[in-house]
């Protein structure tokens, strides 16, 4: 046990009987044993890098996320789980096309500029001709709505910046993304062309961020780019000086809908195996990137806790369930395939942890849970921050994730695994997203921090 978690253990003697005691000691050397291991002979870094670099951006639909379905299925049957199959879905199968080409092309100041783009996700595209217009700068989608018929015939420019003033980098992108989201069908309602859209990070740099856009039902599909945080500044430092025309061509389309998979392994639990702990976190990825941080490193945390179950010879109570999802990125059908499924089945999920915020050192879970149970089942989890907090965990409320919010129904708690914040977003949906930005070390402590909450969950339940 290391110094912090004795100097907790002491503290607390004094007030617990004397089977407290040696509950918590039990607790307090098993998690130790977990950080141990992951340290020591965990394979999610290997996992990682396989799904990066020799399968690379796994966009649902595409033949790198079949890839990767296989991989992981062949990796999670090679832990000899009880079970392991793949749940089929279908997902929308959009393609990039060619490289995305965004130019202003009447400045007096500068002449022509090239400006460094990428197509949201879902957009459609410009034709192989392009669009040329006049650009008109807004903050956000009520801009627009202010604006109304005047962006006929224009390319609106989205340069809603993220809050850096937000300590938690995650409010910050939640205030800023309706503009990328909603942006495109909000232009499009008053006869807009196409928009451009800041890239969603605190870095001013040259790389442009993909992302989702969403095009409502009433709404005529316009095509969609955003463009780097510096090219946005200068966009914006430009069309303060004079009108500015710019010229953007993207070639991407959607070629409907096709078969995939979530990928699912579990352990059985051996007294209540009726009560389901879920781990997991979306194999799919942008296609632009090798979607390291997001969501590889969920994934491979969520396989590696399984790994450390088998390895430890530990027998959990409940069934562990991990839960690779499919299309989180343009469309969740992965998770409201296995909701539906669960669902029918009449299944109960005690808990469920997602880890979708890249594999940076761990910080802690926010939790979340249906209004009925939620206070009185959070307040059984807090008592074990005493076990977590010598390795740097807090527990606070929160989201969950993406995939696992639709089983709050199931009134279980939901988690959000949260590793610090601070560089996220600087690789979230962009080329760099690679194995090369994540550091295996950090990447190990997150599996161990998830696992020790599952130990938790699964001995004493909720």
């Amino acid at each position: 046990m290391n110094r912090f978690a004795l100097l907790f253990f002491l503290l607390l003697i004094p007030f617990l009987s004397s089977a407290q005691e040696d509950a918590l000691a039990e607790d307090a050397f098993f998690i130790r044993r977990i950080y141990d291991e992951a340290l020591t002979r965990s394979r999610c870094f290997d996992w990682l890098n396989y799904l990066t670099q020799q399968i690379g951006g796994r966009l649902a639909g595409s033949p790198q996320s079949a890839a990767a379905v296989e991989y992981t299925r062949r990796v999670l049957d090679s832990l000899e789980l009880d079970t392991v199959w793949l749940q089929p879905c279908m997902v929308p199968y959009w393609v990039r096309g060619e490289k995305e080409q965004v130019r202003v092309v009447n400045s007096l100041k500068m002449g022509t500029v090239e400006l460094n783009g990428l197509a949201l996700g879902n957009s459609v595209g410009t034709g192989p001709m392009g669009i040329t217009a006049e650009v008109v700068e807004v903050k956000g989608l009520s801009q627009v709505d202010s604006l109304g018929e005047s962006l006929r015939n224009k390319i609106v420019f989205f340069n809603g910046a993220m809050d850096a003033t937000q300590l938690n980098t995650f409010n910050a992108y939640g205030k800023a993304a309706g503009q990328r989201v909603w942006g495109a069908s909000r232009a499009s309602r008053y006869g807009a062309l196409g928009v451009l859209v800041r890239s969603l990070t605190t870095r001013l740099d040259d790389i442009p961020h993909t992302g989702s856009t969403v095009y409502e039902d009433d709404a005529v599909p316009i095509p969609a780019i955003a463009i780097s945080t510096r090219d946005a500044e200068l966009l914006s430092r430009l069309l303060r000086q004079e009108p500015v025309r710019v010229f953007m061509r993207s070639t991407s389309q959607n070629l409907g809908e096709v078969p995939s998979f979530n990928v699912i392994g579990e352990v059985r639990g051996r007294e209540f195996p009726e009560e389901i702990i879920l781990v997991g976190g979306h194999l799919d990825s942008w296609d632009v990137g090798s979607g390291a941080h997001d969501d590889g490193a969920g994934c491979v945390q969520a396989m590696e806790v399984l790994h450390l179950i088998r390895r430890m010879g530990y027998q959990p109570k409940r069934t562990i369930r991990c839960v690779l999802f499919m299309n989180e990125e343009n469309g969740l059908r992965g998770a409201r395939a296995y909701r539906e499924s669960s669902d029918e089945r009449g299944e109960y999920h005690m808990a469920a942890i997602e880890s979708d915020r890249g594999g940076f050192t761990p910080r802690g879970f926010t939790a979340d849970g249906h209004d009925d149970v939620f206070t009185d089942k959070f307040r059984k989890v807090i008592e074990w921050l005493p076990l977590l907090e010598p390795y740097g965990l807090a527990l606070r409320k929160g989201g969950s994730g993406a995939d696992i919010s639709g089983l709050k129904g199931q009134k279980g708690l939901l988690f959000g695994f949260e590793p610090d914040t601070q560089r996220y977003f600087d690789y979230h949906h962009t080329p760099i997203d690679g194995v090369d930005v994540v550091n295996k070390r950090e990447l190990e402590l997150g599996a161990a921090a998830i696992m020790s909450l599952v130990y938790l969950l699964d001995k004493y339940g909720i």
